[in-house]
C-alpha cells in the first residue's frame, strides 16, 4: 500500500502515542517504504541529517522494529515486520511489570525515610494580606479553636475583615474558646458569644497583657503579631499538642480571674 498523505499523519500519530519519539517515527515510515536501505538513502527518505540518521537508526534497532546487517560503508538496515510492534511493547510491559514490583517491595522503607508527615512545617505571611491568610487557614479547621488574643489591635488593623470572619466561622460551626485582656473591644465581642459559637473570658489587663495572638486548631499553631504585622503558622502534631495542653492550664486559671466573674 503507497503511504499517501492522509495515511502517513495516522501512522504518525499512532506511533507517536505508542512512545516512539517524531523523529524515530520518521525514519521508521520511511525504512517501510524503502524495506531496505543505507542511512543516506533512509536519511534523505526521512528528511533528517545523516549524523542523527545513525542514533536514531540505532534506537529502533535495539527496539526490534529495525535489523541490520554487513558492515560500514556497505551497511544496510531492514524494516523488521510491523508486527514487532506488539513484541517491543510487549517487552516494554514486562520491563514496566518488573519495575513495578521492584518499586511496591521498596517504597515502604523510602515512606519510612522520607516521612514527610511528622516534619513541621513552617509559613511566614506578611502584611495585612498575610494577617488574612493566616485567618483564612483557621477556618479548615475541624475542632473548636483554642484562642489568647487581644481584640483591639486585631480589629483595629483588619476592622472590616473581623466581622465577616466571625459570621463566617460560625456559619463553619467552629466554635472557638477565647482568653482576651480586659478591654471595649473585647467587652464588646463578649455579647456576641452566642451568636458566634465562642465562649470567651475577659482577664485583668494588668494581669495579662498578651501581645500577639495565638490560634491552636487540628495540627497547627497560628501567631499573629499586629506589631510586625506577621502571621505565622506551624503545622506540627507535637507543638499543637503541647501548646493545646498548656492552653487547658490557663483556661481553668482564667476561668478564677475571668473579670466578669469576680
Amino acid at each position: 500500500m503507497e503511504i499517501n498523505d492522509a495515511n502517513l499523519k495516522q501512522f504518525t500519530h499512532s506511533l507517536l502515542a505508542l512512545g516512539l519519539s517524531p523523529k524515530e517515527v520518521q525514519v521508521y515510515l520511511a525504512l517501510l517504504d524503502l524495506g531496505t536501505g543505507n542511512v543516506t538513502h533512509i536519511t534523505r527518505r526521512a528528511g533528517i541529517s545523516r549524523t542523527n540518521g545513525y542514533n536514531i537508526l540505532d534506537s529502533l534497532v535495539s527496539k526490534g522494529l529495525v535489523s541490520i546487517s554487513g558492515k560500514e560503508p556497505k551497511q544496510e538496515y531492514t524494516a523488521e515486520s510491523p508486527e514487532h510492534i506488539v513484541s517491543y511493547l510487549k517487552s516494554q510491559q514486562d520491563h514496566i511489570a518488573q519495575q513495578l514490583q521492584s518499586a511496591q517491595s521498596f517504597i515502604p522503607q523510602l515512606k519510612a525515610f522520607h516521612n514527610v508527615k511528622s516534619r513541621p512545617k513552617v509559613r511566614f505571611y506578611e502584611g495585612e494580606k498575610g494577617l488574612k491568610e493566616v485567618y483564612e487557614d483557621t477556618l479548615t479547621s475541624h475542632e473548636d479553636l483554642r484562642s489568647l488574643a487581644l481584640v483591639d489591635a486585631a480589629e483595629g488593623t483588619l476592622k472590616q475583615y473581623f466581622p465577616k470572619y466571625y459570621q463566617r466561622r460560625a456559619a463553619k460551626k467552629i466554635g472557638i474558646r477565647a482568653i482576651f485582656p480586659d478591654s471595649p473591644g473585647a467587652r464588646h465581642l463578649k455579647t456576641k458569644d452566642k451568636v458566634e459559637r465562642r465562649t470567651s473570658l475577659i482577664l485583668p489587663r494588668n494581669e495579662f497583657d498578651l501581645k500577639p495572638e495565638i490560634n491552636v486548631y487540628d495540627d497547627k499553631v497560628m501567631i499573629a503579631s499586629w506589631t510586625e504585622q506577621l502571621g505565622i503558622i506551624i503545622q506540627s502534631q507535637e507543638v499543637a499538642n503541647a501548646l493545646k495542653l498548656l492552653f487547658e492550664l490557663a483556661w481553668k486559671e482564667a476561668q478564677r480571674e475571668d473579670v466578669f466573674q469576680k
